[in-house]
């Protein structure tokens, strides 16, 4: 009897055959998440999905060094579908990949294969993981400047303008891969959008946040415009952020359903907010790894800067959505710090093992902060014993880089060569000097 990766691979076979296929990208990502690809044409398919493609993996940012450099990278059927900006004479298809050493073992510093280690824990805990991402993004002139395509704001229903344009013709091409989409609407922010993909498997929805990150550039390009992802491009508005809403379940239920609670959280999801909560300073570097990231979370602009847990109030770093009846399945943690330019399996895999962490240790969850927190006395934060997020990169490599629980997380090999990374950009931008100094400076120094 055939295995499910056999049948599999025949229906990938099957479906180039069918819908024409002269190209496939297979599609990777380096340690901080650039999506890398190389092509081959269909001829070669059936030999790629047995064997995979070697490639020089020390020219891959945080991969392998110049004497251990030969890797495979091995195409999951399973993420096979067309291009549809791509439709020429010749169709293009596209498959995620796992990299493998030349013996065929998993490439420990292969994200993906980081978060699979992460789900393979809640799996052997009776866990499925399921993650929804709110991503937001801007749209702007060209990527030289930030020189806005419209004015609109929370929710409003502009007239139809090129940003409205597409934003449709974006959806309808992360439909046509598969991707299902709830909603989309216009942001807080002059030219900030947001289309939000229906939550899904873990695995499969990093490599949908992949995709969607892709999509929303090649269509914007098109159009002869600029997408970004960037946390913080303009000052003094809202930046771009990626509330994560994360669930397990057991079988078919909701293992954070709990219908005698007062929040209608179990024991279990409250130990998993707990977990959040409490390991949140070391593992921010990976959920905003970036200069740029620590530019959003400040107070102001709806960006979350306290560590606390809430059910209405949005200034919290968590919040549990209000609970509707008939909809158990709902029930779930929003964990709103992360931003949409980190790498998703990283990011995923060690806010899972946080979460984790809380239940297999039954951390006791805080009392929930409903009043605004921005607004608090620092006397009473202090009093409440609410932390606050790092406050620049610098900080929060210093706590990643003490965290047992990220290292493990992570596997060394990625742990150790993000931290060395994210200390070189540190110190590059560190010593930067600044338009912002020049102009302050200058005429008065």
């Amino acid at each position: 009897m055939a295995t499910k990766a056999e049948v599999a691979k025949e229906q990938v076979l099957k479906m180039a055959k069918e819908q024409g296929v002269k190209f496939i990208r297979l599609w990777f990502t380096d340690i901080l998440g650039f999506l890398k690809s190389v092509a081959i044409t269909v001829e070669e398919l059936e030999r790629a999905l047995k064997e995979g493609v070697g490639f020089d993996g020390s020219s891959i940012e945080g991969f392998a060094r110049i004497d251990e450099s030969d890797m495979v990278a091995m195409p999951d059927p399973l993420t096979f579908c067309m291009l549809p900006w791509r439709h020429t004479e010749h169709t293009v298809a596209r498959m995620f990949c796992d990299i493998l050493m030349p013996g065929g073992e998993p490439f420990e510093g292969d994200p993906r294969y980081v978060l699979k280690r992460n789900l393979k824990r809640a799996a052997d805990l009776g866990y499925t993981v399921y993650v929804g991402p709110e991503m937001e993004y801007f749209y702007f002139q060209d990527s030289e400047s930030t020189k806005l395509l419209d004015h609109g704001g929370y929710f409003d229903l502009t007239p139809v303008d090129v940003a409205t344009d597409l934003r449709r013709e974006t959806i309808l091409a992360i439909e046509e891969m598969g991707l299902k989409v709830e909603f989309a609407h216009h942001e807080v922010a002059p030219s900030q959008h947001e289309i939000d993909l229906r939550y899904t498997e873990a695995l499969s929805m990093a490599d949908c946040v992949m995709t969607y990150r892709l999509v929303v550039k090649q269509v914007a390009q098109k159009f002869g415009v600029y997408a970004t992802f960037m946390p913080k491009p303009i000052s003094g508005v809202n930046g771009n952020g990626m509330h994560v809403h994360q669930s397990l379940f057991k079988g078919e239920r909701n293992a954070f359903f709990d219908k005698d609670d007062a929040y209608h959280l179990s024991k279990v999801g409250k130990c998993y907010v707990a977990g959040l909560l409490k390991h949140a300073l070391e593992i921010t570097a990976i959920t905003s790894q970036w200069v740029n990231s620590y530019k959003r979370l400040i107070p102001g602009y709806e960006a979350p800067v306290y560590i606390s847990w809430a059910r209405r109030n949005r200034s919290d770093l968590i919040r549990i959505p209000e609970y509707q009846p008939g909809k158990e399945n709902a029930t779930r943690v929003e964990y709103r710090s992360p931003d949409p330019a980190c790498n998703p399996y990283l990011a995923f895999a060690v806010m899972l093992a946080a979460g984790l962490e809380g239940i297999e240790k039954e951390y006791e969850l805080p009392a929930p902060v409903e009043e605004n927190v921005f607004e608090m006395a620092e006397e009473e934060r202090k009093r409440r014993g609410i932390e606050t997020l790092p406050g620049n990169l610098f900080e929060a490599i210093q706590l990643t880089e003490g965290s047992e629980l990220v290292r493990k997380a992570l596997g060394d090999h990625v742990f150790y060569t993000f931290i060395k990374n994210k200390k070189i950009e540190w110190d590059l931008y560190r010593t930067q000097v600044t338009d912002y100094e020049l102009k302050r400076y200058l005429p008065i120094l």
